[in-house]
């Protein structure tokens, strides 16, 4: 935010300097037939409501971050606080605030003349032109800011990104995995945290500059203690530089959605999680996120459709494990079909999704599914004590993926 609201105080300097080099070239008379005495009063209404302006967004703002925090999940705030459209509406409101401060102490010290005063005039009516058109789209997402269904709404986008770039490069730019030789040697972590980026153009350098081959154990999301393996080395090198080679692997104390698309899948989760519990009792939050996680799955069937031999390997020497589609499918569905079992609604919304999905046609899915859709189905079955319940669920399940978990009902239409 500073970099724009900088270059609204800037703006203010170089009109002020702008306003005296151009006092020879604006005629005399031009100043009082525009009424550009005025400025000063508009600087001065400027100044003080920008001030009020951004003393009101500002606690907007940190109100909205306590109510997504409580009503969907602390770790979805971090979106809110990222987002640029929120920002870019603070900085605006204190860059004009600069704006207006900067023009007053000009006029006050007496570097315009009138002729100056036109330029003057001319640059504060394009700032109020700016800061109504931001000040418009402020409100307009005030209405939703900090909303559930706008917490949703970025998670799906954050973990949509993640999930694109990570099926387009499905071994982060490597190779494909494979087990290391038995005389690999085992490269730890020094520190504890998750691991946040993994920059493969080093690692890639290393295995170069050494003829060594590098078998990544570790993903970005994983938790990297000491004694655990980051990744292991095939071949001889030098020790002394692995203190460049642990440089590859950015260890932080929590993770981020940008690298790791498991994680916008469990944030999704909790917010559904946290949805159906008894004290928020809202299954249709539930449902909604149920709908997200299908989309997202959705996409990235699509992306991983891709033959292997089309993905481009810029290290052929690092090899890199891909994300399995069952560790995916566990991030969210157990728990949800847990807090879940005993809602008639969840249980039906889940076993759509499942068939949903397994209309695709992908062949990763496959298994995780029908593991899915049966623990899903017998949890619920085992939960609902209500006989028509149990029915309408039982009419929901397809039985080739359920399998003999019930016994054989029709299929209701899609």
């Amino acid at each position: 935010m500073w970099f724009r609201a900088s270059l609204y105080g800037l703006l203010g300097i170089v009109t002020a300097l702008l306003g005296v080099a151009a006092k020879p070239l604006i005629p005399p008379g031009l100043a009082g037939s525009i009424g550009a005495g005025s400025v000063g009063n508009i600087l001065g209404i400027l100044a003080t409501s920008m001030l009020a302006v951004t003393t009101f967004s500002l606690a907007t703002m940190v109100s909205a971050y306590g109510t997504a925090s409580t009503t969907a999940t602390p770790r979805a705030a971090k979106l809110l606080i990222e987002d640029t459209t929120a920002q870019g509406s603070l900085a605006t409101f204190i860059g004009a605030f600069l704006y207006s401060i900067v023009g007053l102490i000009a006029l006050s010290a007496g570097i315009y003349g009138d002729s100056g005063r036109v330029l003057l005039l001319a640059a504060t009516i394009a700032v109020i032109v700016l800061i109504t058109v931001t000040l418009l789209r402020w409100i307009e997402q005030l209405s939703r800011f900090g909303r559930v269904a706008e917490t949703i709404n970025l998670v799906e986008t954050a973990t949509r990104r993640a999930m694109q770039h990570r099926a387009g490069r499905p071994w982060l730019g490597g190779a494909p995995w494979r087990e290391p030789p038995e005389d690999a040697v085992a490269i730890e972590s020094e520190r504890v945290g998750y691991i946040e980026y993994i920059d493969m153009d080093r690692l890639g350098q290393f295995s170069d500059e050494h003829g060594v081959d590098i078998h990544l154990d570790v993903l970005p999301g994983s938790f990297a203690v000491p004694g655990r393996a980051l990744a292991r080395i095939s071949g001889p090198f030098d020790e002394q530089a692995l203190s460049s080679f642990r440089k590859a692997f950015v260890v932080g104390d929590s993770r981020t959605f940008e690298n790791d698309p498991r994680y916008g899948l469990v944030v999704l989760t909790e917010i559904a999680v946290r949805a159906l519990s008894p004290a928020v009792n809202d299954p249709g939050t539930a449902i909604d996120v149920v709908g997200t996680v299908v989309r997202l799955f959705t996409g990235w069937a699509r992306g991983r459709a891709k033959k292997e031999e089309d993905i481009e390997i810029s290290h052929s020497r690092v090899f890199v494990p891909a994300l399995r589609e069952e560790d995916m499918f566990d991030d969210v569905f157990p728990a949800i079909a847990r807090d879940g079992a005993g809602m008639r609604e969840i249980g039906i919304r889940l076993q759509k999704a499942f068939g949903a999905l397994d209309d695709l046609g992908y062949v990763h899915y496959e298994d995780p599914i029908r593991q899915q859709a049966g623990d899903a189905c017998r949890r619920a079955l085992a939960t609902m004590a209500f006989e028509p319940d149990r029915a309408s669920l039982l009419a929901a399940c397809r039985p080739e993926l359920v399998g003999d978990v019930l016994p054989a009902a029709p299929r209701p239409p899609r």
